[in-house]
Protein backbone atom coordinates (compact mmCIF):
# COMPACT_ATOMS: atom_id res chain seq x y z
CA UNK A 1 0.00 0.00 0.00
CA UNK A 2 1.17 3.38 -0.94
CA UNK A 3 -0.11 6.77 -0.05
CA UNK A 4 -2.49 7.00 -2.55
CA UNK A 5 -3.97 3.42 -1.67
CA UNK A 6 -4.57 4.52 1.88
CA UNK A 7 -6.44 7.35 0.62
CA UNK A 8 -8.88 5.38 -1.17
CA UNK A 9 -9.23 2.90 1.87
CA UNK A 10 -9.94 5.84 3.81
CA UNK A 11 -12.90 7.25 1.50
CA UNK A 12 -14.22 4.09 1.19
CA UNK A 13 -14.35 3.29 4.59
CA UNK A 14 -16.60 6.00 5.76
CA UNK A 15 -18.96 4.81 2.60
CA UNK A 16 -19.24 1.25 3.39
CA UNK A 17 -19.86 2.41 6.87
CA UNK A 18 -22.54 4.31 5.84
CA UNK A 19 -23.92 1.45 3.55
CA UNK A 20 -24.28 -0.75 6.85
CA UNK A 21 -25.69 1.96 9.42
CA UNK A 22 -29.04 0.82 7.55
CA UNK A 23 -29.33 -1.96 9.08
CA UNK A 24 -25.83 -2.59 11.52
CA UNK A 25 -26.39 -0.42 14.91
CA UNK A 26 -23.23 -0.40 15.30
CA UNK A 27 -22.36 1.27 12.41
CA UNK A 28 -24.64 3.86 12.84
CA UNK A 29 -23.42 4.90 15.92
CA UNK A 30 -19.38 5.12 14.56
CA UNK A 31 -21.28 7.68 11.95
CA UNK A 32 -23.96 9.22 14.36
CA UNK A 33 -20.42 9.66 17.38
CA UNK A 34 -17.85 11.70 14.64
CA UNK A 35 -20.69 14.33 13.46
CA UNK A 36 -19.39 16.57 15.94
CA UNK A 37 -15.75 17.54 16.10
CA UNK A 38 -14.28 17.17 19.97
CA UNK A 39 -13.62 20.38 21.75
CA UNK A 40 -11.93 20.79 25.30
CA UNK A 41 -13.75 22.36 28.09
CA UNK A 42 -12.20 25.61 28.08
CA UNK A 43 -12.22 25.92 32.10
CA UNK A 44 -9.94 23.26 32.56
CA UNK A 45 -6.57 24.64 33.65
CA UNK A 46 -4.92 21.78 33.72
CA UNK A 47 -1.61 21.97 31.50
CA UNK A 48 -0.26 18.92 30.31
CA UNK A 49 -2.62 16.20 28.22
CA UNK A 50 -1.56 12.86 27.94
CA UNK A 51 -3.72 11.00 25.22
CA UNK A 52 -4.21 7.45 24.98
CA UNK A 53 -5.76 5.96 21.93
CA UNK A 54 -7.37 2.88 21.86
CA UNK A 55 -9.28 0.55 18.87
CA UNK A 56 -11.65 -0.91 20.91
CA UNK A 57 -12.50 -1.99 24.34
CA UNK A 58 -10.08 -4.60 24.84
CA UNK A 59 -7.22 -2.26 24.15
CA UNK A 60 -8.37 0.03 26.68
CA UNK A 61 -8.65 -2.64 29.15
CA UNK A 62 -4.74 -3.01 27.90
CA UNK A 63 -4.25 0.28 28.60
CA UNK A 64 -6.16 1.51 31.65
CA UNK A 65 -3.31 -0.50 33.94
CA UNK A 66 -0.85 2.06 32.49
CA UNK A 67 -3.47 5.74 32.63
CA UNK A 68 -4.59 4.52 36.22
CA UNK A 69 -1.02 4.88 37.36
CA UNK A 70 -0.42 7.96 35.56
CA UNK A 71 -3.27 9.71 37.14
CA UNK A 72 -2.26 8.56 40.33
CA UNK A 73 1.38 9.89 39.52
CA UNK A 74 0.38 12.92 37.77
CA UNK A 75 -3.19 14.28 39.37
CA UNK A 76 -2.77 17.65 37.95
CA UNK A 77 -2.65 16.38 34.11
CA UNK A 78 -5.06 16.48 31.93
CA UNK A 79 -6.25 12.59 30.25
CA UNK A 80 -7.81 12.10 27.24
CA UNK A 81 -9.15 8.67 25.88
CA UNK A 82 -9.67 8.20 22.37
CA UNK A 83 -11.46 5.02 20.46
CA UNK A 84 -12.42 3.89 17.11
CA UNK A 85 -14.77 1.76 17.68
CA UNK A 86 -18.18 2.38 19.38
CA UNK A 87 -18.03 -1.09 21.58
CA UNK A 88 -15.53 0.74 23.43
CA UNK A 89 -16.43 4.51 23.10
CA UNK A 90 -19.93 3.68 24.28
CA UNK A 91 -19.42 1.43 27.07
CA UNK A 92 -16.65 3.62 28.66
CA UNK A 93 -17.54 6.89 27.26
CA UNK A 94 -18.18 8.02 31.14
CA UNK A 95 -14.86 6.64 32.69
CA UNK A 96 -13.67 8.56 35.91
CA UNK A 97 -10.10 7.93 35.27
CA UNK A 98 -9.93 10.48 32.16
CA UNK A 99 -11.17 13.95 31.67
CA UNK A 100 -12.12 13.61 28.15
CA UNK A 101 -13.10 10.52 26.10
CA UNK A 102 -13.80 10.84 22.60
CA UNK A 103 -14.49 9.02 19.31
CA UNK A 104 -11.39 9.66 17.10
CA UNK A 105 -12.43 11.49 13.95
CA UNK A 106 -11.64 10.27 11.01
CA UNK A 107 -7.92 10.35 9.77
CA UNK A 108 -6.74 12.74 7.60
CA UNK A 109 -4.71 15.38 7.04
CA UNK A 110 -6.91 18.00 8.41
CA UNK A 111 -8.29 16.29 11.18
CA UNK A 112 -5.35 14.86 12.51
CA UNK A 113 -4.10 18.38 12.51
CA UNK A 114 -7.29 20.08 13.64
CA UNK A 115 -7.78 17.37 17.02
CA UNK A 116 -3.94 17.57 17.76
CA UNK A 117 -3.76 21.54 18.19
CA UNK A 118 -7.08 21.32 20.15
CA UNK A 119 -5.95 18.68 22.58
CA UNK A 120 -2.05 19.78 22.50
CA UNK A 121 -0.68 16.73 23.77
CA UNK A 122 2.33 16.40 25.82
CA UNK A 123 2.58 12.53 25.52
CA UNK A 124 0.74 9.79 23.50
CA UNK A 125 0.23 6.60 24.15
CA UNK A 126 -1.36 4.38 21.43
CA UNK A 127 -2.55 0.99 22.60
CA UNK A 128 -0.88 -2.46 20.65
CA UNK A 129 -2.01 -1.29 17.18
CA UNK A 130 -4.29 0.73 14.86
CA UNK A 131 -2.37 2.97 12.94
CA UNK A 132 -3.23 5.84 11.24
CA UNK A 133 -1.01 7.90 8.98
CA UNK A 134 -2.26 11.38 9.27
CA UNK A 135 -2.57 11.11 13.27
CA UNK A 136 1.42 9.34 13.43
CA UNK A 137 2.99 12.08 10.99
CA UNK A 138 1.18 14.74 12.47
CA UNK A 139 2.83 13.55 16.05
CA UNK A 140 6.31 12.91 14.83
CA UNK A 141 6.15 16.19 12.75
CA UNK A 142 5.40 17.84 16.15
CA UNK A 143 7.85 16.22 18.05
CA UNK A 144 5.55 15.07 20.64
CA UNK A 145 6.64 11.45 22.39
CA UNK A 146 4.68 8.79 21.31
CA UNK A 147 4.58 5.37 22.78
CA UNK A 148 3.42 2.05 21.38
CA UNK A 149 2.29 0.13 24.60
CA UNK A 150 1.71 -3.80 24.57
CA UNK A 151 2.71 -4.15 20.92
CA UNK A 152 2.12 -7.24 19.49
CA UNK A 153 3.55 -7.95 15.90
CA UNK A 154 3.54 -10.75 13.79
CA UNK A 155 5.96 -11.89 10.25
CA UNK A 156 2.49 -11.88 8.66
CA UNK A 157 2.00 -8.39 8.64
CA UNK A 158 2.77 -5.60 6.07
CA UNK A 159 5.92 -3.96 8.02
CA UNK A 160 8.05 -6.91 7.21
CA UNK A 161 7.11 -7.59 3.55
CA UNK A 162 9.09 -6.66 0.58
CA UNK A 163 6.00 -4.10 0.62
CA UNK A 164 5.91 -2.82 3.37
CA UNK A 165 7.81 0.52 3.03
CA UNK A 166 4.16 2.76 3.68
CA UNK A 167 3.52 0.86 6.86
CA UNK A 168 7.33 1.35 8.60
CA UNK A 169 6.84 4.89 7.94
CA UNK A 170 4.25 4.77 10.64
CA UNK A 171 6.25 2.84 12.75
CA UNK A 172 8.91 5.40 12.47
CA UNK A 173 6.41 7.50 14.15
CA UNK A 174 6.62 6.39 17.41
CA UNK A 175 9.37 7.04 19.59
CA UNK A 176 9.51 3.80 21.72
CA UNK A 177 7.89 0.46 21.50
CA UNK A 178 6.69 -1.53 24.64
CA UNK A 179 6.00 -4.59 23.28
CA UNK A 180 4.70 -8.41 24.35
CA UNK A 181 7.04 -10.44 23.75
CA UNK A 182 10.37 -11.36 22.19
CA UNK A 183 9.60 -12.54 19.02
CA UNK A 184 7.59 -9.28 18.61
CA UNK A 185 11.06 -7.37 19.48
CA UNK A 186 13.01 -9.61 17.11
CA UNK A 187 10.50 -8.76 14.15
CA UNK A 188 11.36 -4.98 14.76
CA UNK A 189 14.76 -4.82 15.09
CA UNK A 190 14.83 -7.42 11.67
CA UNK A 191 13.53 -3.93 9.69
CA UNK A 192 15.66 -1.73 11.35
CA UNK A 193 13.64 -0.65 14.36
CA UNK A 194 15.62 -0.94 17.71
CA UNK A 195 13.70 1.60 19.90
CA UNK A 196 11.71 -1.00 21.65
CA UNK A 197 11.91 -3.95 24.83
CA UNK A 198 9.74 -6.13 25.93
CA UNK A 199 7.78 -5.10 28.63
CA UNK A 200 5.38 -8.22 28.63
CA UNK A 201 1.34 -7.30 28.24
CA UNK A 202 -0.48 -4.77 30.16
CA UNK A 203 -3.07 -6.68 30.11
CA UNK A 204 -1.84 -9.18 33.29
CA UNK A 205 -1.68 -6.08 35.41
CA UNK A 206 -5.34 -5.35 34.60
CA UNK A 207 -6.68 -8.55 35.69
CA UNK A 208 -4.62 -8.74 38.75
CA UNK A 209 -5.95 -5.84 39.43
CA UNK A 210 -9.69 -6.84 39.17
CA UNK A 211 -9.06 -10.43 40.39
CA UNK A 212 -7.47 -8.70 43.47
CA UNK A 213 -10.43 -6.06 43.83
CA UNK A 214 -13.24 -8.91 43.65
CA UNK A 215 -16.62 -8.34 44.97
CA UNK A 216 -19.11 -10.42 45.08
CA UNK A 217 -22.64 -10.44 42.36
CA UNK A 218 -25.25 -11.85 45.01
CA UNK A 219 -27.82 -12.98 42.07
CA UNK A 220 -24.45 -14.89 40.54
CA UNK A 221 -23.81 -16.25 43.78
CA UNK A 222 -26.79 -17.63 44.77
CA UNK A 223 -27.50 -19.24 41.39
CA UNK A 224 -24.13 -21.30 41.47
CA UNK A 225 -25.35 -22.41 45.34
CA UNK A 226 -23.40 -25.55 45.59
CA UNK A 227 -23.35 -26.71 42.45
CA UNK A 228 -20.49 -27.57 39.94
CA UNK A 229 -20.35 -24.44 37.81
CA UNK A 230 -19.15 -23.57 34.15
CA UNK A 231 -18.55 -20.42 32.88
CA UNK A 232 -18.30 -19.52 29.49
CA UNK A 233 -17.69 -16.12 28.35
CA UNK A 234 -17.02 -13.87 25.19
CA UNK A 235 -19.12 -16.51 23.24
CA UNK A 236 -20.26 -16.48 19.58
CA UNK A 237 -22.85 -18.50 17.48
CA UNK A 238 -20.05 -21.39 16.59
CA UNK A 239 -18.53 -21.30 20.45
CA UNK A 240 -22.55 -21.79 21.57
CA UNK A 241 -23.24 -24.48 18.98
CA UNK A 242 -20.17 -26.27 20.88
CA UNK A 243 -22.16 -26.62 24.45
CA UNK A 244 -25.91 -26.88 23.66
CA UNK A 245 -25.90 -30.74 23.50
CA UNK A 246 -23.77 -30.70 27.03
CA UNK A 247 -25.57 -27.62 28.81
CA UNK A 248 -29.06 -29.97 28.28
CA UNK A 249 -27.91 -33.48 29.42
CA UNK A 250 -26.45 -32.42 32.31
CA UNK A 251 -28.91 -30.37 34.75
CA UNK A 252 -26.88 -30.85 37.46
CA UNK A 253 -24.10 -28.69 36.60
CA UNK A 254 -24.94 -24.83 36.68
CA UNK A 255 -23.70 -22.84 32.82
CA UNK A 256 -23.53 -19.19 32.68
CA UNK A 257 -23.08 -17.89 29.01
CA UNK A 258 -21.81 -14.41 28.61
CA UNK A 259 -22.84 -13.86 24.83
CA UNK A 260 -19.85 -11.15 22.93
CA UNK A 261 -22.73 -9.50 21.59
CA UNK A 262 -25.42 -8.24 23.97
CA UNK A 263 -27.87 -6.75 21.58
CA UNK A 264 -31.52 -7.88 22.02
CA UNK A 265 -31.69 -9.82 18.73
CA UNK A 266 -28.45 -11.87 19.86
CA UNK A 267 -29.38 -12.82 23.62
CA UNK A 268 -33.05 -14.10 22.60
CA UNK A 269 -31.54 -16.26 19.33
CA UNK A 270 -28.81 -17.90 22.40
CA UNK A 271 -31.59 -18.48 24.78
CA UNK A 272 -33.46 -20.47 21.73
CA UNK A 273 -30.41 -22.10 21.41
CA UNK A 274 -30.61 -23.26 25.50
CA UNK A 275 -34.07 -23.74 26.22
CA UNK A 276 -35.14 -23.20 29.73
CA UNK A 277 -32.68 -20.37 30.00
CA UNK A 278 -33.13 -17.11 31.52
CA UNK A 279 -31.52 -13.70 31.50
CA UNK A 280 -29.99 -12.63 34.35
CA UNK A 281 -32.02 -9.50 33.80
CA UNK A 282 -34.74 -11.94 35.25
CA UNK A 283 -32.92 -13.04 38.18
CA UNK A 284 -34.56 -13.39 40.97
CA UNK A 285 -35.00 -15.26 44.23
CA UNK A 286 -37.79 -17.06 42.26
CA UNK A 287 -36.39 -17.52 39.14
CA UNK A 288 -32.87 -18.80 40.28
CA UNK A 289 -34.41 -22.10 41.36
CA UNK A 290 -36.35 -22.69 37.72
CA UNK A 291 -32.97 -23.29 35.78
CA UNK A 292 -29.62 -24.31 35.42
CA UNK A 293 -28.13 -22.11 32.38
CA UNK A 294 -28.16 -18.71 32.79
CA UNK A 295 -27.72 -15.61 30.49
CA UNK A 296 -25.86 -12.22 30.72
CA UNK A 297 -27.66 -9.89 28.72
CA UNK A 298 -25.36 -7.23 29.73
CA UNK A 299 -21.74 -5.48 29.75
CA UNK A 300 -19.11 -5.16 32.46
CA UNK A 301 -20.11 -8.24 34.45
CA UNK A 302 -17.92 -11.24 32.37
CA UNK A 303 -14.54 -10.24 34.49
CA UNK A 304 -16.10 -11.25 38.02
CA UNK A 305 -18.01 -14.18 36.55
CA UNK A 306 -15.43 -15.96 36.11
CA UNK A 307 -14.45 -16.44 40.11
CA UNK A 308 -17.75 -18.65 40.17
CA UNK A 309 -16.62 -21.38 37.63
CA UNK A 310 -14.58 -24.02 38.21
CA UNK A 311 -14.22 -24.46 34.65
CA UNK A 312 -14.32 -21.68 32.91
CA UNK A 313 -14.60 -21.31 28.61
CA UNK A 314 -13.46 -18.22 25.92
CA UNK A 315 -15.00 -17.66 23.17
CA UNK A 316 -13.82 -16.53 19.54
CA UNK A 317 -11.66 -19.48 19.17
CA UNK A 318 -13.65 -20.96 16.04
CA UNK A 319 -13.24 -17.39 14.14
CA UNK A 320 -15.00 -14.62 13.96
CA UNK A 321 -12.82 -11.77 15.72
CA UNK A 322 -9.97 -14.27 17.53
CA UNK A 323 -9.79 -15.61 20.50
CA UNK A 324 -10.81 -13.11 23.18
CA UNK A 325 -9.42 -12.26 26.95
CA UNK A 326 -8.13 -16.07 28.30
CA UNK A 327 -6.11 -13.98 31.07
CA UNK A 328 -9.45 -13.01 32.93
CA UNK A 329 -10.45 -16.48 33.41
CA UNK A 330 -6.83 -17.75 34.29
CA UNK A 331 -6.21 -15.38 37.30
CA UNK A 332 -8.71 -17.19 39.35
CA UNK A 333 -7.21 -20.35 39.07
CA UNK A 334 -9.28 -22.07 36.65
CA UNK A 335 -8.94 -24.35 34.01
CA UNK A 336 -9.22 -22.51 30.48
CA UNK A 337 -10.82 -23.99 27.74
CA UNK A 338 -11.13 -22.43 24.19
CA UNK A 339 -11.49 -22.94 20.53
CA UNK A 340 -8.77 -24.08 18.01
CA UNK A 341 -8.44 -20.59 16.12
CA UNK A 342 -5.32 -18.77 18.57
CA UNK A 343 -2.32 -18.43 16.03
CA UNK A 344 -2.44 -14.32 16.79
CA UNK A 345 -2.68 -15.21 20.44
CA UNK A 346 0.54 -16.17 21.74
CA UNK A 347 -0.57 -16.71 25.81
CA UNK A 348 -3.04 -19.04 24.28
CA UNK A 349 -0.25 -20.97 23.71
CA UNK A 350 2.19 -20.46 26.75
CA UNK A 351 -1.01 -21.41 28.66
CA UNK A 352 -1.14 -24.32 26.37
CA UNK A 353 2.41 -25.25 27.59
CA UNK A 354 1.82 -24.40 31.01
CA UNK A 355 -1.04 -26.78 31.57
CA UNK A 356 -3.58 -24.00 32.38
CA UNK A 357 -4.66 -23.93 29.08
CA UNK A 358 -6.97 -27.16 26.51
CA UNK A 359 -7.41 -26.20 23.24
CA UNK A 360 -10.83 -28.32 21.61
CA UNK A 361 -11.54 -28.84 18.03
CA UNK A 362 -15.33 -30.07 18.51
CA UNK A 363 -18.70 -30.73 20.87
CA UNK A 364 -17.21 -34.24 21.50
CA UNK A 365 -13.42 -33.16 22.77
CA UNK A 366 -15.04 -30.35 24.60
CA UNK A 367 -17.44 -33.32 26.11
CA UNK A 368 -14.56 -35.12 26.63
CA UNK A 369 -12.44 -32.54 28.70
CA UNK A 370 -15.22 -31.20 30.35
CA UNK A 371 -16.11 -35.13 32.14
CA UNK A 372 -12.29 -35.57 32.62
CA UNK A 373 -11.89 -32.24 34.80
CA UNK A 374 -15.07 -32.65 36.67
CA UNK A 375 -13.94 -36.85 37.77
CA UNK A 376 -10.25 -35.53 38.44
CA UNK A 377 -10.99 -32.98 40.96
CA UNK A 378 -6.62 -32.77 41.53
CA UNK A 379 -5.94 -32.35 37.77
CA UNK A 380 -8.45 -29.74 37.32
CA UNK A 381 -6.29 -27.51 40.22
CA UNK A 382 -3.35 -28.17 39.24
CA UNK A 383 -4.39 -26.53 35.58
CA UNK A 384 -6.27 -23.86 37.55
CA UNK A 385 -2.55 -23.62 39.49
CA UNK A 386 -0.96 -23.55 36.38
CA UNK A 387 -3.32 -20.52 34.63
CA UNK A 388 -3.06 -18.96 37.66
CA UNK A 389 0.88 -18.64 38.35
CA UNK A 390 1.29 -18.00 34.46
CA UNK A 391 -1.03 -14.86 34.94
CA UNK A 392 1.36 -13.58 38.00
CA UNK A 393 4.78 -14.19 36.50
CA UNK A 394 3.79 -11.99 33.79
CA UNK A 395 2.88 -8.97 35.32
CA UNK A 396 4.72 -5.98 35.71
CA UNK A 397 4.36 -4.37 32.30
CA UNK A 398 2.97 -1.34 33.40
CA UNK A 399 5.25 -0.58 36.36
CA UNK A 400 8.39 -0.95 33.66
CA UNK A 401 6.21 1.67 31.36
CA UNK A 402 6.35 4.26 33.90
CA UNK A 403 9.88 3.96 34.76
CA UNK A 404 10.99 4.65 31.07
CA UNK A 405 8.30 7.66 31.40
CA UNK A 406 9.45 9.03 34.40
CA UNK A 407 13.56 8.61 33.38
CA UNK A 408 13.00 9.96 30.45
CA UNK A 409 10.68 13.06 31.96
CA UNK A 410 8.29 12.19 29.02
CA UNK A 411 6.15 14.26 32.19
CA UNK A 412 6.45 16.74 34.85
CA UNK A 413 5.18 17.16 38.14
Amino acid sequence: MNIVLYNIFLKLYPLGIRIASIWNDKAKLWITGRKKFPSLDSLNEKTETIWMHCASLGEFEQGRPLIEKIRKEYPGHRIIITFFSPSGYEIQKDFDGADHVFYLPADSASNARKFINVINPTLVLWVKYEYWYYYLHELKKKKIPTLLISGAFRKDQPFFKWYGNFWKQMLNSFNYFFVQNKSSETLLNGIKINNAAVSGDTRFDRVIAIAENFYDVPLIKEFCGNSKVVVAGSTWEDDEAEWMHYAKTNPAIKFIIAPHEVDKENVNDVKKEFPGSIFYSQLNDVTIQKANILIIDNVGMLSRLYKYADITYVGGGFGYDGLHNILEAAVYGKPVIFGPEFEKNFEARELIECGGGITIENALELEKTLNHLFKNADESGRRGMAAKHYVYNNAGATKKIMKYIQENRLLTN
